[in-house]
């Protein structure tokens, strides 16, 4: 086996389990936040920013790698982990997610695949099962997913079981044309929108298929929140104990808190980097939008405490300015501090559950969250430090 996931702990009051994953490139300590690196790299950071902020594993996209540099060229540079200068795991998506969001270039899906044209260039593109694990080989990712759809909310029943049905068909095909299993864990992506009978009945069957971990894609994408806890809570207890549990695309801190209660191993988002990008933060009382003139004058970090290379050495004023600017340092160091918001996140649920306390935590954190008006509205949460 390529990977190997030992579970060390659950919470004795929810789903909550600590957890390690062995790959060939290292360990992660689970539950744990995967960054995202759609064109092998991070939005604005470097591998070493990355290591810095604590994290273990990134995660890089097959569908836009595929379409540049190219597959080939980066299997030629000795794959992913040398092309980007990365050392630790590195996992690949499949493509579906994109079947889903650039639904504009796709023309057909068929039972052999989808049909799509390139967004760079206009040329006419095919993924098949066969073509993404093709991919995905020269790619060389520690972790690569199965070829799957990702069905738009709200979808009819009838569809999202034709759907589902297929996924679990291409996944089947993923398996056998996996030419790297010993070097490269195949995970099954469960989907079936947000109806519980497809739910389970995507989980029977992909755990019938016996993949080394499983993920649960098809949520965060306009559904209600509660509708994703339905589900996940359906959902999670089918899926093999002794298998890491990977929940597609969903990062915001409430959501990781929610998926870890209830047994997720793993998370991805391009969230942080997304709201860096246009400065605004993570902080524990909510989201700050750095830009507003309240913060022109604010000699303290971004958040009080933090730990990240961006708190401990620059201002909320300074970090306005390069906003206001246009600089990219300026999205550079929100990211940063994002980035480490999250990654610490999942640190401090991983000690809460060994420490049997990950309810209490739960508790703490959402009397917190989004609890000051001023975190509502963007304003400074802590008092103005000055030089």
């Amino acid at each position: 086996m390529p990977i190997r996931f030992d579970l060390l702990a659950t919470d004795p009051e929810s789903a909550a389990r600590l957890g390690r994953l062995y790959t060939p490139h290292g360990a992660v300590d689970t539950p744990h936040f995967m960054p995202v690196g759609t064109q092998a790299t991070v939005k604005n950071l470097a591998p070493g920013d990355l290591t810095g902020l604590g994290a273990q594993i990134m995660l890089a996209n097959t569908f836009h790698l595929h379409l540049r540099p190219g597959h080939e060229l980066i299997a030629a540079a000795g794959g992913l982990h040398r092309f980007m200068a990365w050392d630790r795991p590195v996992l690949t998506d499949s493509g579906g997610f994109q079947v889903f969001s650039l639904a504009h270039l796709r023309s057909g899906i068929s039972e052999e695949g989808v049909s799509f044209r390139s967004y760079i260039d206009g040329s006419a593109r095919f993924f098949s099962p066969e073509t993404v694990m093709a991919i995905e080989n020269d790619l060389g990712a520690d972790i690569i997913m199965a070829f799957d759809e990702c069905v738009a909310h709200p979808a009819e029943h009838a569809y999202a079981r034709a759907s589902l049905q297929r996924t679990t068909r291409w996944a089947a095909r993923c398996k056998v044309a996996h030419a790297r299993p010993t070097e490269q864990a195949l995970f099954g992506i469960v989907q079936g929108s947000t109806f519980a009978d497809l739910r389970r009945e995507s989980a029977a069957q992909l755990v019938d298929l016996d993949f080394p971990g499983y993920a649960i894609g098809g949520l965060s994408v306009g559904e209600p929140k509660e509708a994703m806890a339905e589900m996940l809570d359906v959902t999670v207890p089918l899926l093999p104990r002794d298998r890491p549990r990977y929940l597609m695309g969903v990062g915001s801190p409430e959501d990781l808190i929610e998926g870890i209660y209830r047994g997720i191993d793993m998370f991805d988002c391009v969230l942080p980097t997304r709201l860096g990008g246009h400065g605004t933060v993570l902080v524990p009382t909510g989201k700050l939008l750095i830009k507003n003139a309240a913060f022109a004058r604010d000699w303290g970090p971004l958040q009080e405490g933090c730990d990240c290379d961006t708190c401990r050495q620059y201002s909320r004023a300074y970090i306005r300015h390069l906003i206001k600017a246009d600089e990219n340092l300026g999205a550079r160091l929100c990211n940063i501090h994002n980035l480490r918001f999250l990654v610490r996140l999942a640190e401090e649920a991983r000690a809460a559950i060994a420490a049997g306390r990950f309810t209490a935590f739960r508790q703490a954190f959402y009397a917190q969250w989004r609890s000051t008006p001023e975190a509502r509205r963007g304003a400074p949460v802590a008092h103005l430090r000055r030089p």
